[in-house]
């Protein structure tokens, strides 16, 4: 994917700003089947201004990683710090004041806003959650819906109004209103078409070099981690299994399952998509 990217600079220094160390999280099996451990342990670091890529298939547990850090599932054992503070058993309204610090955008934009609010309002309720006055909120709006490359208008909208491109730039928008040292992007682009992707991921590094935003980026798709993160954790059957610098995890992976991944990436070559298919089954590690 040819868009702007961290790849090739080293990852930022200092102390974790997120940190996840042996967490589990299980589900209850269906008809009275014993518990499913959806997170196996899970140990993870996310450094200020920092873009993490968390890649796996799906069902890997990588949203689930997301949702636990978001306080969105209980996590069984195991603890969630961020910026010191830990998190995984804070209260419903430690949890809401966290948000301006800790906020999410999810892989589909149109059900992730409220259809019957324009976008204006949409904007406007976490500032006036955290006692935004009036005038403050207007700058404020306007203010983010430049930032995300909208026009002013957009605030007396509707979603339906907005193309997918345009909402998912709405979305990040109000992840960004409260101005948070940490988003979890969750599959923020898969939903979109390949263009769109790339001026959204082009947005995305643009806001990081302004503001120093963290992310933690949640992907099936190694191409936009690789275009996307400082480092990457590649998490398989909710098992972390290897973590390293982007470059090297994406180019020169040590283990099994991340060579697989790195064979399924597609290529325009027939020829090349073939030989990669059939060195994909023979590295697969459920062979």
């Amino acid at each position: 994917m040819n868009t702007a990217s961290p790849n090739g600079t080293a990852s930022p220094n200092g102390e974790a700003l997120l940190s996840l160390r042996d967490v589990r999280v299980s589900f209850p099996g269906k008809r009275r089947r014993a518990r499913t451990e959806v997170l196996k342990g899970i140990d993870l670091d996310v450094r200020p201004a920092e873009t993490l890529g968390l890649v796996g298939e799906s069902g890997s547990g990588k949203t689930t990683i997301g949702r636990a850090i978001l306080g969105l599932v209980p996590v069984a054992s195991g603890t969630i710090t961020f910026g010191g503070e830990r998190i995984d058993t804070a209260s419903a309204a430690r949890r809401r004041a966290l948000s301006r610090d800790l906020q999410v955008i999810f892989q589909d934009p149109y059900t992730s806003l409220n259809p019957s609010l324009t976008i204006g309002d949409t904007l406007a309720e976490p500032l006036i959650a955290q006692g935004g006055d009036a005038r403050g909120t207007r700058a404020r709006i306007a203010a983010l819906l430049d930032r995300v490359h909208l026009p002013a208008d957009a605030a007396d909208r509707l979603p339906r109004e907005f193309s997918g491109g345009q909402r998912q730039r709405i979305a990040i928008a109000r992840a960004l209103a409260l101005r948070p040292r940490l988003i979890v992007c969750d599959e923020p682009v898969s939903a979109l078409d390949l263009t769109t992707q790339r001026t959204i991921l082009d947005l995305l590094l643009e806001i990081q070099d302004d503001t120093a935003v963290a992310y933690l980026f949640i992907s099936h798709d190694l191409s936009v981690v690789r275009a996307m993160s400082h480092r990457v954790a590649v998490i398989h059957h909710g098992l972390i299994v290897e973590t390293g610098e982007s470059a090297q995890v994406t180019t020169a992976p040590e283990h099994p399952y991340t060579r697989t991944l790195l064979l399924s990436a597609p290529v325009a070559d027939v020829a090349e998509q073939r030989r990669r298919r059939e060195r994909r089954a023979e590295a697969s590690p459920e062979r």
